[in-house]
């Protein structure tokens, strides 16, 4: 993990320095920027394997560069914000971040929450699965990252897609919210699970009929989410 480049967005100098410090410490390559407009050229100059970005940024939004960089790149964007509404939250969510931590939080939690994405990034890229997961309704392909509800392929962004994937291969069992957070996000109960319940919210609003009814993903009360199909699954290999 050493070596990572890591481009971390704020306009506060010393979060900036701390951030950088920490990260640097851990072996870590680190660029930094203090504006929305630098943010996206180096995204794209740099290509980094994650991104620590701040909302409230100078002339272009943290909301508004996460938009612009989801239209190119899926790299992992962590946003850090002293807004910590669930309005605020759900919003850097929904366009495309990955992950939200509240200022002020502990340099070191910051960093271990990094390794966590990583981690799981380099997962996800040496993971080769070859099957298709068949239900009523609804394929997954693991292998194209595709799904299909009904026939109709459905957009999904990479944190979705885990987030079905994890509770479609073991369909009607209850996931813990902590089990879910630590399978897809690669962090032991280091998260804030209103990262993942409103992902399972954006999710829903995707694949869902009725998503104010859902009957894919249901809530266990007391426990967490799982897959509800009845039929079981089918396995396709190619």
């Amino acid at each position: 993990m050493q070596g990572n480049r890591i481009l971390v967005v704020d306009d506060e100098p010393d979060i900036t320095e701390l951030i950088g410090l920490y990260l640097e410490q851990d072996g870590f390559i680190v660029h930094t920027t203090d504006n929305g407009e630098d943010a996206l050229r180096l995204a794209k100059e740099l290509k980094p394997d994650l991104i620590i970005l701040d909302i409230q940024l100078k002339s272009l939004d943290g909301i508004e560069v996460c938009k612009q960089i989801r239209l190119e790149s899926g790299v992992p964007i962590l946003f850090v914000s002293c807004k910590s509404d669930d309005t605020d939250i759900i919003h850097g969510l929904d366009v495309g971040g990955d992950d939200y931590m509240t200022k002020p939080f502990s340099p070191s939690q910051l960093v271990a929450r990094v390794k966590a994405h990583l981690r799981r990034q380099l997962q996800l890229s040496e993971r080769t699965p070859d099957e298709v997961l068949a239900f009523e309704g609804v394929v997954i392909d693991l292998q194209a990252r595709t799904v299909h509800v009904y026939e109709k392929e459905i957009a999904l962004s990479a944190k979705e897609f885990e987030l079905l994937v994890c509770l479609a291969q073991s369909p009607n069992r209850a996931f813990p919210l902590d089990e879910l957070y630590n399978v897809v996000w690669g962090a032991d109960s280091m998260g804030d699970t209103r990262t993942l319940m409103v992902h399972i919210s954006n999710l829903r609003k995707k694949i869902e009929p009725d998503p104010a009814n859902p009957v894919i993903i249901v809530t266990v009360r007391g426990v967490g989410y799982k897959f509800n199909f009845k039929e079981g699954i089918t396995h396709v290999q190619r």
